[in-house]
């Protein structure tokens, strides 16, 4: 207890103020429920981004090169764990025996993840096509390596043995290849492509009379 004095007087009790009370604030029950939803919901949420990363699946990926049209065989592909796979569309390894057949509808490169849209059922020959083959040497195919798919046009030479217009050339041939092989015995290569019917008959007399040229257009 403080004293005051007064001027030649004794000791005077002076007045104390009383303590302030804190009022402790009451979290409404409201709140309280809200966040521990809250709190609930981020860590479900953390749960499952969890589990979604660190879940695998297999799936079939690319093993080799597969041309456009090239149908597919076991071989060509691999069974492969992927973790995840969010907003991807792979093909499961279980359906293996359902691709192997259908043919490459765009060029397959190795380490890819294969997918349905990459496949097709359609045949390279379509309606109003036959298929024919030509026997080529080496020096006259048009490239390297012919592939499924690509365009070609096929190009009549002159006839040295006619005269006048008989003899003339230069009349073309829209086709596409079909698939390509190599003879075993030599070097010809042999060249399957689908035709034109109406362009058939004289495709194929041109090539008894070895007057065709083939010019590569457009790789598939």
């Amino acid at each position: 207890m403080s004293l005051a004095t007064r001027n030649g007087t004794g000791p005077v009790e002076a007045p104390v103020n009383p303590p302030k009370v804190v009022r402790q604030r009451r979290m409404r029950p409201g709140l309280l429920g809200l966040a521990v939803l809250l709190i609930a919901l981020g860590g479900l949420g953390a749960a499952f981004a969890v589990t979604s990363v660190r879940a695998t699946g297999t799936y079939l990926a690319v093993a080799r090169p597969v041309e456009v049209g090239r149908q597919l065989s076991a071989d060509d592909l691999v069974p492969v764990q992927v973790a995840g796979g969010q907003g991807l569309s792979p093909v499961a390894a279980a359906r293996l025996d359902e691709v192997v057949g259908k043919r490459a509808a765009v060029s397959l490169t190795p380490g890819t993840l294969l997918t349905m849209a990459q496949l097709t059922d359609d045949p390279l020959l379509g309606p109003g096509q036959q298929q024919v083959a030509l026997g080529l040497d080496p020096a006259e195919v048009p490239a390297r390596q012919l592939h499924p798919g690509d365009k070609v046009l096929l190009v009549s030479t002159p006839d040295d043995d006619a005269s006048g217009s008989a003899g003339s050339a230069g009349t073309r041939f829209s086709a596409t290849v079909i698939d390509t092989s190599t003879s075993d015995t030599d070097d010809e290569v042999v060249v399957y492509l689908a035709l034109a019917v109406r362009d058939v008959p004289a495709v194929v007399a041109l090539n008894a009379q070895e007057r065709i040229a083939v010019v590569l257009t457009g790789a598939a």
